[in-house]
């Protein structure tokens, strides 16, 4: 963690509009991230991040603290990319971030590759599998890139061509699946 973040918390909205990653399901995605595939050639330290359907931007903003270089937020609810933007410039982390609002189903062409992915779409509305085509398709990941998604436990994530499935966490009743673009 970052020190100048340790312990500072980010806006998170009332009601369930907005549905942030929990503390314990980000906390263990990250060790994950950390621990299971550094002998794959994976570092946070340096990465450039995209968090498609980012609502509050915790999962950018974590991986930020703990040494990615650059985050790229996508969300098109006009009351989250407020929030994002807001948790942004709280953190004062506006330098190495950008917030577009944009559908992470159908994202708009990527102005650079990224190294990880984080998708966590609204649960039940099957919005994985078509933001997994347009992340390759519009140019979004590097060659091995990362792609986490997170979804309700009941949920399968298909894989598409292009992606390798590499494993998936239950947490209650949220799965993190872990993916890997091989184009």
């Amino acid at each position: 963690m970052c020190p100048a973040w340790r312990g500072r918390s980010i806006e998170v909205p009332p009601g369930k509009t907005i549905r942030p990653t929990s503390d314990r399901v980000r906390e263990a995605l990250f060790n994950r991230l950390a621990h299971a595939f550094g002998d794959d050639g994976f570092r946070l330290a340096g990465a450039r991040i995209v968090d498609v359907f980012a609502g509050t931007g915790a999962l950018g903003l974590e991986a930020l603290s703990r040494g990615a270089a650059q985050a790229i937020f996508l969300d098109r609810n006009p009351d989250a990319i407020a929030l994002i933007k807001r948790n942004v410039a709280k953190l004062g982390a506006e330098d190495r971030t950008t917030v577009m609002n944009a559908d992470g189903a159908h994202a708009p062409r990527a102005a650079v590759a990224c190294d990880l992915a984080f998708l966590d779409p609204p649960y039940g509305e099957g919005l994985v599998q078509p933001a997994l085509e347009g992340l390759a398709l519009q140019g979004w990941l590097k060659p091995a890139a990362l792609v986490t998604a997170e979804t309700d436990v009941s949920e399968i994530v298909h894989t598409p061509t292009g992606y390798t499935f590499i494993d998936r966490r239950d947490y209650g009743r949220v799965a993190i699946s872990f993916l890997k673009f091989t184009p």
